[in-house]
């Protein structure tokens, strides 16, 4: 945006970036094509290094109701059929985790910090007693590297 004396305002998490094959793509335009599917809750997508791309897209889904193996399955082709759509092929899912909540402050904010370092399979140094729920954490490190 511009303000009245004509400086440029940018507006949005600028500091989340993923450079897949050489494009950087924002993880906020992601999640936000990601959430519109129906049966999608909450959404937070990190980037986690890539021998070959340089940066792929990890994402943790939260999804509404319950969920069975097959139902996961389906929506995963639903949801990279959704990027492809909207953003392009550039942007598939290297890995998505549907996962039962995510970390987050009292205030309601996503500590992606967190799940950076679990998508890359880094030990948790950031301090998360004062997360809503610190037992989140340990929930999907479980669901990531099992």
């Amino acid at each position: 945006m511009y303000d009245d004396d004509g400086y440029i305002i940018i507006t949005g998490r600028t500091d989340d970036v993923i450079n897949v094959s050489g494009h950087r793509l924002g993880t906020a335009e992601i999640e936000a094509v990601l959430g519109h599917h129906e049966n999608v809750a909450e959404v937070a997508v990190v980037g986690r290094p890539d021998a070959i791309k340089g940066e792929g897209i990890f994402a943790y889904i939260v999804i509404k109701g319950e969920d069975t193996i097959g139902e996961e399955v389906s929506m995963i082709q639903e949801l990279n059929k959704l990027i492809t759509k909207e953003i392009g092929n550039i942007a598939k899912l290297d890995a998505i985790r549907f996962v039962p909540g995510l970390p987050k402050t009292r205030s309601g904010k996503i500590m992606r910090r967190i799940l950076r370092s679990i998508a890359k399979g880094e030990e948790i140094t950031q301090d998360t007693s004062t997360l809503e729920d610190p037992s989140i954490v340990e929930k999907i490190q479980n669901l990531v590297h099992n």
